[in-house]
């Protein structure tokens, strides 16, 4: 019996040294977690029960120049449904009532919800997909259906709400309007247009507010005041002109349609400001229809053909090396150089004409003599009067992927015995259509090229944040006199050269013709295809608006793909839409000046009358208006009793007048 009590007693003194450790062990660790890790641990606390939520910024709307919304934020509402949240005598008296609501508003039977929302229910879905993409009155309405306006604890609602751009105009303009935002696949930020290369003033900035974990999972605001306010983003001015892209992507759309052609582009431009008014990029889908693709204007680069040879004529004139009148031999239409032939696409040539009727007919020929004959001992000096054009660089726009031009220069690589030859008619270089606009906009304005501009202020609200005044590429391009000639020669091309088809008595335009081979010579993934274009101003006397189409690759069995049967209807149809259609910004000027011919005219009519009328008139029966105004004229006052015509008159007809005595009228 000793011996069993003795056992008992180890066991005991066991039992009560394994609690004595680990009381100690629990006081050991109950002070290293105050003393020693308790920051780390008061820390992981407050980050699992307070927290900071994002307060996500307003971001700016982009306007056109005439006020028209380009691009705005919209809340876009997402609906869900907890099938377990309500309670089985709730969810069975408003599952009807909710299905013949959704019905009226999504478009399918009550049946098809009823069935829906009984199978979530009992698959236990808590979160079944009621609708997406509502807008907020939708949202609000069906928020607003039996067992949803229990809300979300009783009626098992879910409500996600997402911000998503919207362009109110549509797909005009979209390539240029652009986007920002964040590739789901990577995380990384993309984007395109005005949307990305303006984000800083239009994204805003993000705000701050901290939250407490409560019941049930849910959060509420520690302080009735933000942590960071956010700041909403501005809105951003764009120099297009709704109007004006209309007629321009339509007039595009319509020549593409008609030629079946692969892509094209159009760019209308202020002359004097640079202000790009218009700007549309269509491309051809798999099924034949065209979209905003690729920014082609800005960032396809190419060689332009004979809009090139606007250069050549500049250069020539600026050196006075040969005059519009100088006479060059067509040799039949074909000349050669190192072996390679140069040919007119007049079959025979044009016999002997002038260096600007060469221009007008656009010879390549006639272009091709001028420029090697009197640079082949020096051709770094034609070279670098193109240089001095800007034509060797990008013009520094806002958007990215802007297309690179090549130039190539004597001595370096690319440079051959016929580049200089070829660089006359358009080949062997590579520039964008907004860099040949820009150059021939420089020619319209008087030799001043400005930098093409696609937005014209940032605002908040109606005040000015920052404002893109015009910016001078080159403030002389040119001499005075050469652009004079220039002038002339364009504007000729249109009435009796290559261009003529598109001459108008009634609207004057000026511009260049262009067709190309694009990929001469290199076996480009593309092939060899043509590239139509036509580039000018209107009107030509006083230039207001520049304008570039640009056609590639329209389809050769309708046996035409000339610039001017190609591109250049279109530059048509919007310069005088844009004149034509417009509403008139004429303004009345000088109304107060006086004119001595028409005073004259007007006091010998009131000396007639005076003359006519030495006494009172009878007015009877003439209307009130009529009456008063010839009675002001004789020198009386008037004074009018009721409305019509003339009853009785208070002076009887026959008395002489006399000056200022009031007569009165009663009117029927």
């Amino acid at each position: 019996m000793a011996v069993d009590d003795k056992h008992i007693s180890y066991r005991i003194y066991l039992v009560a040294v394994f609690i004595f450790v680990m009381a100690i062990a629990i006081v050991v660790k109950l002070t290293n977690i105050q003393w020693i890790e308790g920051d780390y641990y008061r820390k992981l606390a407050k980050q699992r029960t307070v927290r900071n939520f994002v307060i996500p910024a307003n971001k700016g709307n982009i306007y056109s120049a005439d006020g028209s919304l380009l691009a705005t934020s919209i809340p876009n509402y997402e609906i869900r449904f907890d099938s377990q949240a309500p309670k089985t005598e709730t969810f069975e008296k408003n599952v009807k009532p909710l299905a013949d609501s959704l019905a009226s508003v999504l478009g399918k039977s009550s049946s098809y919800f009823q069935n829906e929302l009984r199978k979530a229910r009992a698959n236990k879905n808590r979160y079944y997909l009621i609708a997406r993409n509502l807008s907020y009155t939708e949202y609000v309405k069906i928020k607003g259906f039996p067992l949803f306006k229990l809300g979300a604890f009783k009626g098992g609602v879910i409500i996600e709400q997402e911000t998503i751009r919207e362009h109110p105009i549509g797909k005009i303009a979209e390539r240029t309007i652009g986007y920002d935002r964040v590739d789901p696949a990577t995380g990384v930020e993309v984007g395109k247009g005005i949307e990305w290369a303006f984000k800083s003033y239009l994204n805003g900035k993000d705000g701050k507010i901290l939250k407490q974990k409560i019941a049930k999972g849910q959060w509420k605001p520690i302080r009735d005041v933000n942590e960071v306010d956010p700041q909403d983003g501005f809105d951003v001015i764009s120099t297009l002109d709704v109007f004006i892209q209309d007629i321009a992507h339509h007039a595009l759309l319509k020549q593409l349609q008609e030629y079946e052609a692969d892509h094209g582009c159009v760019v209308v431009m202020e002359t004097e400001t640079g202000h790009v008014k218009a700007i549309a990029n269509l491309g051809r889908a798999d099924d034949g229809s065209y979209y905003e693709t690729t920014n082609y204007a800005v960032a396809e680069s190419h060689e332009p053909g004979s809009t090139f040879k606007l250069v050549d004529l500049m250069a020539i004139l600026e050196d006075k090396v040969a005059d519009t009148s100088t006479v060059y031999d067509t040799h039949g239409g074909v000349v050669k150089y190192y072996g390679r032939s140069v040919r007119d696409s007049h079959i025979g040539g044009y016999g002997k004409i002038s260096l600007a009727r060469g221009f007008e007919l656009s010879s390549n020929t006639v272009m091709a003599q001028a420029v090697y004959q009197n640079y082949k001992n020096n051709p770094k000096k034609f070279v670098d009067h193109i240089r001095s054009f800007g034509l060797n660089k990008t013009l520094g726009l806002h958007f990215k992927g802007e297309g690179k031009a090549v130039i190539p220069y004597p001595g370096e690589r690319g440079w051959s015995g016929i580049s200089l030859p070829w660089m006359a008619f358009g080949y062997e270089v590579s520039v964008t259509p907004m860099q040949t606009l820009t150059f021939y906009n420089s020619v319209a304005n008087n030799g001043v090229m400005v930098k093409p501009q696609f937005v014209s202020e940032i605002k908040e609200w109606n005040k000015t944040i920052k404002k893109f005044d015009v910016e001078v590429i080159n403030p002389k391009v040119c001499s005075p006199e050469t652009i004079k000639k220039l002038k002339a020669v364009l504007l000729n091309v249109v009435k009796k050269g290559t261009g003529s088809k598109l001459y108008s008595k009634d609207f004057s335009m000026a511009g260049k013709t262009g067709t190309v081979q694009v990929n001469y010579g290199k076996a480009g993934k593309e092939g060899l295809y043509y590239a139509s274009s036509f580039v000018g101003y209107f009107p030509a006397d006083h230039p207001k608006y520049s304008c570039i189409v640009v056609v590639h690759k329209p389809n050769t069995a309708k046996n035409n793909y000339y610039g001017a049967d190609v591109a250049g209807p279109v530059f048509k149809r919007i310069a005088q839409k844009i004149f034509t259609d417009a509403p008139s910004t004429n303004q009345i000027k000088n109304l107060e000046k006086r004119i001595p011919k028409q005073d004259n005219s007007y006091d010998n009519y009131t000396a007639q009358v005076n003359k006519k009328h030495k006494s009172i008139p009878n007015l009877k029966g003439m209307p009130g208006m009529d009456a008063i105004a010839l009675l002001e004229n004789l020198g009386l006052k008037v004074k009018v009793n009721g409305v019509g015509k003339v009853k009785n008159q208070s002076i009887q007809a026959g008395q002489n007048i006399v000056k200022n005595t009031t007569i009165v009228l009663e009117l029927s």
